[in-house]
């Protein structure tokens, strides 16, 4: 007879986990016993993410190389997982891009393609691979989380590959709940608005308004984001956060436009 789950060690994939919201959640995860695949484009980052989360932790990371908008790539990330434990009990579905602002007849088709090659059909290789191997496994069942966005629910101005990517996610959550069900498989989605990272340092300094001004925007401590992924991930099974919305509280996100 399979051991129980609680008798099992817990295996998490976290892609974008080489800076930023991924790297932030690896390493909560991996403080709190997981073993945790970090998956990223940069080899370097990624064992920087492992480094930082200090020994005996960091023995339990396992750095993947790569692009989740290459099914391949994504082929090669599972069958390691698969052949290395068997099976998978997280899916933190992270890596996504920001493209440049641009009114949609100056949108670079390259920059959509971009956008929806790694915001979407990386997140859907990523969430298609998790349910077959969930779904095979003994016991079956695991969770997926989701990063949406502030975006999955009311655009910025010039924004529109990025926002009709995270509007996709939301349907991609929604969808993958249901046909989860059956099978043990918990799917939610965690919508971020504007945390303190790189990729938000020019909120700090002036971003675009729906009015057309330009004003800084309140940002959070990552922490937040970490604690709130965290909650969702140590539910058990039988329930689920379908979505969940963190923010920094003065923020334009109620009321924008």
């Amino acid at each position: 007879m399979a051991p129980g789950r609680d008798f099992l060690p817990r295996i998490a994939l976290v892609t974008g986990a080489g800076s930023g919201i991924g790297r932030a959640c690896a390493q909560a995860l991996l403080a709190e016993g997981w073993t945790v695949w970090l998956a990223g484009r940069r080899m370097p980052a990624l064992q920087e993410t492992a480094r930082l989360a200090g020994q005996p932790a960091a023995a339990r990371a396992h750095a993947f190389v790569a692009d989740v908008g290459d099914p391949q790539d994504v082929q090669r990330l599972f069958d390691a997982i698969r052949a290395t434990h068997g099976r998978l009990d997280l899916l933190f579905n992270n890596a996504g891009i920001f493209t440049p602002t641009a009114a949609p007849e100056d949108v670079a088709l390259e920059d959509w393609h971009r956008s929806v090659q790694t915001n979407l059909h990386g997140a859907f290789y990523c969430l298609r691979a998790a349910f077959a191997l969930m779904k095979s496994q003994q016991p079956r069942g695991g969770r997926i989380i989701n990063n949406g966005s502030i975006s999955a629910h009311a655009p910025r101005p010039g924004s529109i590959a990025y926002t009709a990517t995270k509007h996709a996610i939301t349907g991609l959550t929604k969808a993958a709940a249901l046909d989860g069900r059956a099978f043990d498989i918990a799917v939610g989605q965690l919508d971020i608005g504007n945390v303190a990272s790189d990729m938000t340092e020019r909120m700090a300094a002036g971003v675009l308004q729906a009015d057309g001004s330009v004003r800084p925007e309140p940002r959070m401590d990552m922490d937040a984001v970490v604690q709130t992924f965290m909650t969702m991930a140590r539910l058990p099974l039988q329930a689920n956060v379908l979505f969940a919305t963190v923010m920094a509280t003065q923020m334009p996100f109620v009321g924008r436009g």
